[in-house]
């Protein structure tokens, strides 16, 4: 993701997660994460709960453009704030890897489906 000063370094985890902890385990994770980055009596992720607690994930270098960008980037009911739900939807859509991995998962079940099917 791209600061106004610079190129923050971002390096995928999130496969070598699911290959350490399975598909539940990863899931726990990010919903761990999810609670260190929310908003305590709202329940959600604002910007200023995103922004006050992002040093705990190693996020402290990105800039007030960046955590917005991300909150944009996940909202998809439009509240301006990030659900769990939206918030482990969106660490798979940053997570280049795992969506081609999960892919090829699926086109490995859709061929199995396919190879057993009775007509």
């Amino acid at each position: 993701m791209a600061t106004s000063n610079n190129e923050s370094q971002f390096h995928d985890c999130l496969p070598l997660m699911v290959d350490k902890l399975g598909g539940d385990g990863l899931i726990d994770e990010m919903c761990k994460g999810f609670q260190l980055l929310m908003d305590q009596d709202k329940g959600v992720i604002t910007f200023d709960s995103l922004k006050k607690n992002s040093s705990f994930l190693g996020l402290q270098d990105l800039s007030d453009a960046d955590l917005l960008s991300m909150l944009k980037e996940g909202n998809f009911d439009g509240d301006g704030a990030l659900s769990q739900m939206e918030f482990c939807v969106l660490m798979f859509r940053l997570s280049p890897d795992l969506m081609d991995q999960s892919k090829f998962l699926l086109e490995q079940a859709l061929e199995h489906e396919f190879d057993n099917f009775q007509y």
